[in-house]
């Protein structure tokens, strides 16, 4: 891709995480309290079975558990951790820990991807959890030692899920709404049981609650994931994830406009230093990890003829 269709590319994902940024005004203003299995059950499960439908296709194959495995850690297991940390840790501590997610990435795609680890992320990793830091925090806050642990573990599910689908692609012929149906569906039949289990079913839903989840399963789940996939498939997976720390700037400003919380010249200044974190991890590096959109997932070690090639053009649905 052309340096402006990057810049495209890198906007219209970026859409993603700045939706999801509005999860915690929606969790807390509109959906049932303390419900974070039903909050994540309701994001995958009823659109991941309408794009199923719609689609009229399953995985075959290895692509039963890689789908399972994509959609527990980019949807199931991501979501509920971010909502219970969310739940148990005051002050934005959650968006602090997680916005560590970037550095997972740039290990794992070193690991599992073959990219070069450079001294330009490093510096981007640290401004972009500076940032989030002036964001959020507001002073000392008691931490919850189970809310750290999943906001950690959140960051490690979202880093993993993202050089997971950077390295397996999806599979020849399957449309990225199919794709992304398979994944909803995936974490959403996971999660139902722990639902039923341990929380059961609400007393009661109010007009608030389902416009909570229309919200949810609409916005915050069909379309903004079928772009964030999309925005896997064109763009390095580092740069990928600097783009979801749009969603804690999002969220503070949400609670600006919309509950009349106050905004320091340190959030600004935080919103600023986040900003040259994002543009920072965007500059190019070379992505060897990269599959073609719409194929199957390459051999471990691609021929250096392959390397030498330039990478296709995306193929089948877009955006």
């Amino acid at each position: 891709m052309t340096s402006r269709q990057n810049i495209r590319t890198a906007a219209l994902t970026g859409l993603a995480p700045a939706v999801w940024g509005s999860t915690y005004l929606v969790a807390t203003e509109l959906l049932p309290p303390d419900r974070p299995l039903l909050a994540t059950t309701m994001r995958a499960l009823p659109g991941g079975l309408v794009l199923l439908a719609l689609g009229r296709r399953l995985p075959a194959g290895a692509w039963w558990w890689r789908v399972v495995a994509l959609g527990v850690l980019n949807l199931g297991a991501f979501n509920f951790l971010l909502f219970f940390a969310a739940y148990r840790l005051p002050g934005g501590i959650a968006a602090v820990i997680m916005s560590a997610q970037p550095v997972f990435v740039v290990i794992l795609a070193a690991l599992l991807l073959g990219d070069r680890i450079r001294a330009l992320h490093a510096l981007a990793c640290a401004m972009g959890a500076g940032g989030v830091a002036l964001l959020v925090l507001r002073g000392p806050v008691p931490l919850d030692g189970l809310g750290v642990l999943a906001a950690v573990g959140g960051a490690l599910c979202m880093a993993l899920g993202i050089t997971l689908t950077k390295r397996w692609g999806r599979p020849e012929g399957v449309g990225l709404l199919t794709f992304t149906g398979w994944q909803l569906t995936a974490a959403g039949v996971v999660l139902l049981p722990f639902w039923l289990s341990l929380e059961g079913l609400p007393e009661r839903l109010t007009g608030s609650h389902v416009l909570g989840f229309a919200h949810l399963i609409t916005l915050g789940a069909v379309l903004s994931y079928f772009v964030w996939f999309r925005g896997i498939e064109r763009l390095p997976a580092v740069a990928v994830s600097f783009l979801a720390l749009a969603s804690p700037v999002v969220a503070t400003l949400l609670g600006y406009l919309v509950k009349d919380e106050t905004l320091s010249v340190l959030q600004i200044v935080g919103m600023a230093v986040i900003l040259g974190a994002v543009v920072l991890g965007q500059r190019p590096g070379r992505d060897r990890g990269t599959t073609p959109p719409g194929t199957a997932a390459p051999g471990p070690a691609p021929a250096p003829r392959d390397l030498r090639e330039p990478l296709p053009t995306t193929s089948g649905e877009t955006a």
